[in-house]
Formats: C-alpha cells, structure tokens, sequence
C-alpha cells in the first residue's frame, strides 16, 4: 500500500510541474505576441520577422541547405531574376 501511495504522489507531482510550466509557456506566448504587436506598431512586418526567428534558430549548414533549395524551386519556377 505505501508503493501505491508512492506512485500516487510522483504522478500529482508530474502533474502539477507540468500545469505549472503550461502556465509559464501561455504567459510567454502572450509576451511573444505583445512584442510581435509593438514591432508591427513601429512598421515593422511581423511575418518576415517570424521568419527570420525560424530561420536564426538552424545551424549554418541546415541554412545553408534551406536557402539552396529555397534557391532552386524558385528557380525553377521562374521567380528569380
């Protein structure tokens, strides 16, 4: 029975880190977003800048191959001048 107790109390223990940090994550997110708000505010274009985030966050060589095939399609497709 004490095994039982046991698991029970680690299970609420996940539990209430993991509600905790999902908190965390919302508050962050509405952070996000009121940046995302004031730079669209100064002029700024937020879908570009969402990008540029993405695309700050892969290393060199993972850019790299991005850009190259981003290169080629739109090659291909006859929007590169």
């Amino acid at each position: 029975m004490a095994k039982s107790g046991f698991a029970k109390e680690h299970l609420r223990s996940f539990i209430e880190r993991i509600e905790r940090l999902e908190e965390e994550k919302a508050a962050l997110a509405a952070d996000i977003r009121e940046v995302y708000s004031e730079a669209k505010g100064q002029g700024f274009d937020t879908k570009i800048m969402r990008q540029v985030v993405r695309l700050r966050k892969l290393d060199k060589a993972e850019f790299q191959e991005q850009e190259a095939i981003l290169d080629l399609y739109m090659s291909a497709l006859g929007m590169r001048r």
